[in-house]
């Protein structure tokens, strides 16, 4: 992998509190050189995931972006993301990382979900393609990829992955959004309060 080669990250930091997620999308290079970042929010247990990380990637997928990490399929409670719909919104390849063994989501969605909800969530689930086990460092993660074969996907992760098993761009990508997320919350509760010291 070339020190200049660009990805960018995805990530989500979910406040269960105000029932909004933020996600990060952080462009970074194979050196570990960050090169911009953008954010939008999605609901928690909503359907509009997808929505946020397309809008995620309009807003920071450059020309000399070439490639899109993602972490995960399913944050924010069971907000499904259609790796379809972000393939077609970014126009180059992605992968989602996850960095734990299951049996799969089926189950979970089918226990926790109902009606058109459960439908609209398994028709995204099946939908996906197949997660593929790879060692990165000496630690497991599990990758579904669309755009790159099963070879090219793994030379992709471990590219962008100097140390551990988190690639680059979803480390910078998560931090990013967590501090967003934070800083969210900390502003909602000081306007709060200084609602009630005008009013109260």
């Amino acid at each position: 992998m070339k020190p200049g080669t660009r990805a960018l990250g995805i990530a989500e930091s979910t406040d269960e509190a105000s029932g909004r997620c933020v996600f990060c999308g952080a462009v970074v290079r194979a050196d570990r050189t960050v090169d911009g970042v953008g954010f939008a929010t999605a609901t928690v247990g909503g359907l509009d995931a997808t929505d946020a990380v397309c809008d995620v990637v309009d807003r920071t997928a450059r020309e000399d972006v070439q490639y899109v990490l993602l972490s995960g399929v399913a944050p924010a409670w069971f907000n499904l993301v259609d790796l379809e719909a972000v393939v077609d919104a970014a126009d180059r390849p992605v992968c989602a990382v996850s960095y734990e063994d299951s049996p799969g989501l089926e189950t979970a969605l089918r226990e926790h979900f109902d009606g058109d909800a459960r439908d609209a969530r398994l028709g995204v689930y099946e939908g996906l393609p197949p997660r593929r086990e790879m060692e990165v460092n000496g630690e497991m993660v599990f990758v579904r990829s669309l755009g790159l074969d099963g070879d090219d996907a793994e030379r992709v992760v471990r590219g962008f992955t100097p140390a551990g098993g988190r690639p680059e761009p979803l480390r910078v990508a998560r931090l990013a959004a967590r501090g967003a997320r934070e800083w969210r919350a900390r502003d909602d509760r000081e306007g709060d309060e200084d609602g009630e010291d005008r009013h109260g």
